[in-house]
């Protein structure tokens, strides 16, 4: 079934001051011609993931802009996210693809949400591969119909992506974050657009260095010793386990450093409790490294704190759709290091803002550069804050989806 996601009030003006100066205006000329559509939005999970976390800007933001925007998520058993997990996998490029079992549980529960969904919606926005069978199984309901693909698609298991493009190619369009991304033999329109992070959320709010000090002091971090942090899912793409090798080599020269590994368990991530042992596994008895999840008190404040405080930022991913943690960490001026995969180069300028890296040894490598030169680090941070207000705050985003819904709309 698809159960509705209460967001409380957000106000384009807020942003007034926050994103580039013509973008608003913009945006409200816009949103005229869209007056009092309606837009609904479904996906898998309310929380722990970036999909709910731009979810929880984006739908209030439409609101304030005049669509009646709702949000809702399907609500399944466990064998259901199970199946959608080995989907995820699979569309990143593990050669492990569904059983006939799976495929039914699957496709069963996409029959379900598509039961009650009910119509009245002018623009309906399918977020990933987990409810995407609903657009099949509801017919068209007199809606435009958008498949947002926010995953690393470049190089996905064939057999899986077989399976799913007779279904992704029944929508009026595809949306991807970027072109590399985009399935083949999909004969249909296609659009890209990358996301966005909220400038005035809890987790990206100017926070002053007292205030952060305080947060991690909470949990063991002293003020005068360097870290390096990594926020992400205990999940293999994220590579966790490549950055705590990372973190030893540092370590054999800065041996005051410590390294904190930050993440959320979600919903429609089964395998996350497994990679998070492996993960407390791999460093062992070293107090030096610090494993957190949101079960241990950590929400979206504690993260902001942590990003806010550390030397580095790391996002060694193996396959990333994008990585929203990027820019989370360039709005804080913070000198970051990521994995040179998916949407990450497209956010971090090699050099310029951080460093592009494709193993432990060199994650290594930049890492004690970033740490060599505290002048050299503020000023990659300083450009790194500018690029992200350029390009990745959600009122870019929200235009983006005002625009195509337009077209569509014109496209009859």
């Amino acid at each position: 079934m698809l159960q509705e996601v209460h967001v409380g009030h957000k106000s384009l003006a807020d942003y007034q001051s926050v994103v580039v100066p013509p973008l608003i205006d913009e945006i409200r000329e816009i949103a005229r011609e869209l007056e009092g559509a309606r837009v609904l939005h479904i996906n898998a999970t309310s929380f722990g993931g970036g999909v709910a976390e731009i979810l929880y800007t984006l739908v209030p933001l439409m609101r304030d802009v005049g669509l009646e925007t709702d949000w809702r998520v399907i609500m399944a058993a466990q064998e259901y996210y199970e199946s959608t997990k080995v989907i995820h996998n699979a569309l990143q490029g593990n050669p492990i693809g569904l059983t006939d079992a799976q495929k039914e549980t699957y496709e069963l529960h996409n029959k379900i949400a598509a039961e009650s969904l009910g119509g009245g919606f002018d623009f309906i926005i399918i977020h990933d591969p987990q409810p995407v069978m609903i657009r099949h199984f509801a017919g068209d309901l007199g809606a435009k119909w958008i498949w947002r693909c926010h995953i690393d698609t470049s190089t996905p298991n064939q057999t899986v992506a077989e399976y799913l493009t007779p279904y992704i190619s029944g929508y009026d369009t595809a949306l991807f974050t970027l072109n590399d991304y985009v399935f083949q033999d999909l004969d249909m329109p296609i659009r890209v657009i990358s996301p966005a992070i909220d400038p005035l959320s809890t987790k990206n709010m100017a926070l002053s260095p007292e205030d952060a000090d305080y947060v991690v002091s909470q949990f063991g971090i002293e003020p005068d010793r360097p870290l390096m942090l990594q926020i992400s899912r205990f999940d293999p793409w994220k590579d966790p386990l490549g950055v705590i090798d990372a973190y030893r080599i540092v370590k054999e020269k800065y041996a005051s450093v410590r390294l904190a590994l930050v993440g959320s368990m979600a919903t429609d991530d089964p395998e996350g409790w497994t990679f998070f042992t492996k993960t407390v596994e791999h460093a062992g008895d070293d107090s030096d490294i610090l494993i957190l999840t949101n079960l241990n008190n950590v929400g979206n404040l504690e993260v902001n704190a942590f990003q806010s405080r550390a030397d580095l930022i790391i996002q060694k991913s193996i396959r990333e759709g994008f990585g929203l943690t990027i820019s989370e960490a360039l709005w804080k001026a913070k000198p970051t290091v990521g994995g040179n995969v998916g949407g990450i180069p497209s956010q971090l300028e090699d050099g310029l803002t951080g460093f592009l890296v494709s193993s432990p040894e060199e994650c290594a490598k930049r890492c004690i550069k970033i740490l060599e030169d505290p002048p050299g680090a503020k000023v990659m941070g300083r450009r790194g804050k500018e690029h992200v207000r350029a390009h990745y705050l959600t009122p870019r985003l929200l235009r983006d989806y005002l625009k195509m819904f337009i077209e569509l709309k014109g496209a009859g």
